[in-house]
């Protein structure tokens, strides 16, 4: 099982991309996750960009890395009370044009981190109306708010708090058991790897 893993920071070491990161070490056998690393690439969402010969490289691979993924994590910051517009804009991009059907009928979990109190409540709510508008599978639950999470991380700047990855465990593992309810070729494929 293939999940696809966005970060909705555009920083070399977010926060929310050492959760990404943290997400692929604690994955269950038989599920990978991939931490996307191309959206600096993704130009802000212009119909005249679309559906052309000229079509920008960074939304074709974008594109490419979802229709090749069974499921979509993504680890938005909150900005000013929403979603940051990195988070949006690949959104916008991922629900036009390209390879399959896009985020509809895709499965999806959603998490963040935060410096602040709240871990990311509102822009997770935001962004789960987004994907939901977009008919995307949004996973209901376990939900992860992950606040002050710059006292998570060891000095090296990795996820170290033990409660927390144990939670994000969960989160991933609840995740893949989404992707095969929702979705059945995810499922087909995971019994085939079963009775190897």
């Amino acid at each position: 099982m293939r999940i696809l893993a966005i970060p909705g920071s555009l920083r070399r070491d977010s926060h929310n991309r050492v959760l990404l990161r943290a997400a692929a070490q604690l994955a269950p056998d038989g599920v990978t996750v991939t931490v996307y690393e191309g959206l600096e690439s993704v130009p802000v969402f212009n119909e005249d960009l679309e559906g052309n010969d000229h079509e920008p490289r960074g939304v074709i691979d974008l594109r490419q890395a979802l229709a090749r993924s069974d499921g979509l994590l993504i680890a938005t910051p909150e900005y000013n009370q929403s979603v940051p517009g990195v988070v949006k804009n690949t959104i916008d991009w991922l629900t036009r044009g390209g390879p399959g059907p896009g985020l509809a009928g895709h499965p999806v979990a959603v998490t963040g981190a935060s410096t602040g109190p709240w871990g990311t409540r509102i822009a997770q709510t935001l962004l789960r109306q987004m994907l939901l508008s977009v008919e995307a599978y949004v996973m209901p639950h376990p939900t992860l708010f992950i606040p002050r999470v710059e006292s998570l991380l060891d000095v090296n700047g990795d996820l170290a708090d033990p409660e927390t990855r144990h939670r994000l465990q969960a989160l991933v593992a609840a995740f893949s058991v989404w992707i095969s309810m929702v979705s059945p070729a995810a499922s087909a494929d995971a019994n085939r790897v079963a009775r190897r």
